[in-house]
């Protein structure tokens, strides 16, 4: 009898056979000496030490010893080895985040869960995708997000569009930050902001920003302008949805 799962898998691309553990049996051609699981870790490696702008078939194949065309035996492209790095990088979700509390609670686990993730690796928020993830690891984090509206009068349509927008915020949020060094408590505050914004805001031109330059260098100059901002924004998010569940 013929299984039609199988003749499902073979039309997989290579590198999500691989990472789903679904690879057709009776494939022809040697068998791998590595894993998925091992060329996406050695991209990790490589990102979290040189930036996204460091990785290449080259320099993966690299940090594994092995040729650049032999990294082609598990995918087809840079643009699957991001995906790769990114499912091996974000690595399975505590599904304990949203197995209590309030869907608020649920939620505001899962989006600080995020984003610490995000900040481990501080190139995962530059990664360009052409495509929605389909690894394990990264649909599990979409999946357990969606769990958090458990119970949530929402149709799934809007439970999804809500967390596309948590997800959303988060990336943004640690993307700004880290690009202006704002994620480190200890760090000191960019300077040339705090220092030569009240230099170039005039009450003529800005009236709205000099009312608020006061706010601003405050926030700057706060003990973690990263968590606060993170806080807040999420915050405001949150009551949005709970708005739209009419509760």
């Amino acid at each position: 009898m013929v299984d039609p799962g199988a003749n499902a898998d073979a039309h997989l691309p290579r590198y999500l056979q691989l990472l789903w553990d679904r690879e057709p049996s009776g494939r022809r051609g040697p068998k791998p000496g590595r894993t998925i699981q091992e060329i996406g870790k050695a991209g990790v490696v490589v990102a979290d030490r040189d930036g996204l702008e460091g990785v290449s078939m080259k320099s993966v194949a690299a940090e594994l010893g092995m040729t650049p065309m032999s990294l082609y035996r598990y995918v087809d492209s840079k643009e699957q080895l991001l995906e790769v790095m990114l499912d091996v990088a974000y690595g399975p979700p505590d599904r304990s985040l949203v197995a209590s509390g309030s869907w608020r609670e649920r939620l505001t686990r899962w989006a600080w869960a995020l984003a610490d993730a995000l900040v481990r690796h501080p190139w995962i928020p530059v990664v360009p995708l052409t495509t929605p993830p389909l690894g394990p690891n990264m649909l599990g984090w979409t999946d357990a997000g969606a769990a958090a509206f458990d119970g949530v009068p929402l149709t799934n349509q809007q439970k999804m569009s809500s967390l596309l927008v948590v997800d959303g915020y988060v990336r943004s949020h640690v993307r700004m930050s880290l690009t202006l060094g704002l994620v480190d408590p200890e760090a000191p505050p960019p300077d040339p902001y705090v220092t030569l914004l009240p230099m170039l805001l005039d009450a003529k031109h800005f009236p709205a920003l000099v009312a608020a330059a006061p706010a601003i260098v405050d926030d700057n100059e706060g003990e973690d302008f990263f968590r606060d901002e993170m806080r807040f924004g999420l915050d405001v998010i949150l009551d949005g949805i709970e708005t739209l569940t009419g509760t």
